[in-house]
């Protein structure tokens, strides 16, 4: 038998890349794509599906990691080859990045000059929920973000909410000017009739007792707009 060292050279090597986990150690947990980082949450495959396979066909049927954010436990469950268990792990990883998010928006080191600052605050959090959430963000007299309260929770036509619970939050917090924050799931940010009217209401009660409304911020899941900009607020609103 022949074994020379052209007949070695043909032979060809197959190399497979790291595991995502063994990438986490060599790149660090950024580099890795959103696949990988569902893989590790997950683990294994099931229903007969490999772990690729799973998390592709996951990724695909829910518009991508966003669409995590928008679905619970028992919906994940039903999800072929996910189960309780792994729909338990998902949805808990899922909601530990939310509240890191808005940990890290209310430091205290959090400033909120303009439109911009507090699009960027609000989207991780409400652009992508399926029903609608009034905030109170407290300022400091440097537009320091001091405190961020949800004021109400509704279904996805609306909610239910009164001047008073927005003034209760800013005399409680002693806010030095507050800013009012909602999401509208159906993606058109454009303020309703009742969106104005509230928000007309509570800048009256709010020069009542001294603390300023600087603006009322709607957010969609791609767009956003300030009823400030639109000059649905007094012009004394302008910061």
């Amino acid at each position: 038998m022949s074994n020379t060292i052209e007949d070695s050279a043909v032979l060809p090597v197959r190399l497979h890349p790291p595991a995502p986990s063994q990438r986490v150690i060599q790149d660090g947990v950024a580099a890795l794509a959103d696949a990988e980082l569902l893989a590790i949450i997950l683990g294994t495959g099931g229903g007969g599906a490999p772990l690729a396979t799973l998390v592709a066909g996951l990724l695909e049927d829910h518009g991508g990691v966003g669409g995590l954010l928008r679905i619970g436990i028992g919906e994940l469950s039903q999800h072929r080859g996910i189960g309780p268990a792994k729909a338990v792990r998902l949805a808990a990883a899922v909601e530990l990045g939310r509240r890191a998010v808005q940990a890290a928006s209310q430091e205290p080191s959090a400033q909120l000059p303009d439109q911009n600052a507090v699009v960027a605050w609000a989207r991780p959090r409400l652009a992508a929920l399926d029903h609608e959430e009034l905030w109170v963000l407290v300022l400091d007299g440097r537009n320091g973000l001091r405190a961020a309260r949800r004021v109400a929770q509704g279904g996805i036509h609306g909610l239910q909410v009164g001047v008073r619970d927005v003034l209760r939050v800013a005399l409680r917090e002693a806010a030095s000017a507050i800013i009012l924050v909602h999401n509208h799931p159906s993606g058109d940010p454009a303020p309703s009739p009742e969106d104005v009217t509230f928000t007309k209401a509570v800048v009256d009660g709010a020069a009542t007792v001294g603390t300023p409304l600087l603006d009322h911020v709607v957010i969609a899941r791609q767009r956003s707009s300030s009823m400030l900009e639109l000059g649905l607020l007094p012009p004394e609103s302008r910061r």
